[in-house]
């Protein structure tokens, strides 16, 4: 445990990269080149995937002219149809989403079983799932909420920066970049290629861990985007879990900074008491201030305790059909 925290800190522990150039193009322009790149991409069927219900199909890569390019996932539930439209769910680390035989610990979130249940009783809108994938090497650097970062003082930043290049990690924070290529590139890809409704209040965001902070962090970034963001396990420390931890004390400050309107937008966050999870109940009354202040109530805000579960796709799969209940209930 001791050495995994370690490394824990050493790859969250970066600074800003510097934003791809701008162009100077009409916005007719950019519409023209955006649905040309749109075109030239292809999703595959994943004929072998190993599914309770529904059908998987891949980009592999997906091209981004913000990030490494690399997979996303579309799940369509069964009897998918161009008859009706459908609400999305966009999911980070989407390689552990689906099909237990393909991932690198053999578990997987039972994204297609607890959405084909809850869809077939009528509980939750018709919904399709976007898993984007990580990429290991540079997981952290993708979803650290990068903003966040602007909120510590120079002289923590001194510091994380000296540890970061002590210990051989790259400073490019790239979260920013990630939700680029989430909203400029791949839910255009969405948008015109299924049947799907393409307004806030039909498209939401999820993840774990450090997938949960970028939920919070695209949200809060894209609120005209994202209707509803749902962080399990959320890694509020950021880094590695220890008092007087200045990153989290900057997630917080952005977080609160930057909630959006709790008029048209749902929260929900939650966390568990064992293993890396045993370092999150410490946060829970923070959470609930920053949030209640900004006038969230039970109705469109939740943040839950599961005594005895740890920081597992096992764990998340057992509750995930809570959060999608909450943001897509009929």
């Amino acid at each position: 445990m001791k050495k995994a925290l370690i490394v824990l800190i050493l790859i969250t522990c970066f600074s800003c990269k510097t934003k791809p150039n701008e162009t100077n193009i009409s916005d007719s322009n950019k519409d023209e080149e955006i649905a040309h790149s749109v075109n030239t991409i292809e999703a595959i069927k994943l004929e072998k995937a190993v599914l309770a219900g529904g059908a998987l199909y891949r980009v592999n890569p997906f091209p981004s002219e913000y990030i490494t390019p690399r997979p996303v996932d579309i799940w369509l539930p069964e009897n998918y149809t161009t008859d009706k439209t459908y609400a999305v769910l966009y999911m980070h680390d989407g390689q552990n989403l689906f099909d237990a035989t393909t991932t690198w610990n053999k578990q997987e979130w039972m994204v297609d079983e607890i959405a084909t249940k809850l869809m077939s009783e009528n509980v939750v809108k018709d919904f399709i799932v976007v898993g984007i994938h990580n990429i290991p090497d540079i997981r952290w650097q993708d979803l650290f909420p990068q903003k966040a970062f602007d909120y510590l003082s120079d002289t923590d930043k001194e510091t994380i920066l000296s540890e970061a290049k002590k210990n051989n990690f790259s400073t490019n924070l790239n979260g920013d970049n990630y939700l680029k290529f989430l909203v400029e590139e791949v839910k255009p890809f969405i948008d015109v290629t299924y049947s799907v409704n393409t307004d806030s209040s039909n498209t939401f965001v999820s993840g774990s861990s450090m997938g949960g902070l970028m939920a919070m962090y695209a949200i809060s970034e894209y609120p005209d985007v994202f209707g509803g963001a749902a962080g399990l396990s959320t890694h509020w420390p950021g880094g590695e879990p220890k008092n007087d931890n200045p990153i989290a004390k900057a997630i917080f400050d952005y977080a609160k900074a930057n909630a959006p309107n709790p008029k048209n937008h749902k929260l929900y966050f939650d966390f568990g008491t064992k293993t890396l999870d045993q370092f999150y109940p410490q946060y829970e009354a923070t959470v609930n201030t920053i949030y209640k202040d900004k006038g969230y109530n039970a109705s469109n805000f939740k943040n839950l305790k599961f005594e005895g579960t740890d920081h597992s796709e096992l764990s998340w799969q057992k509750r995930f059909d809570i959060p999608l209940t909450f943001l897509l209930a009929k």
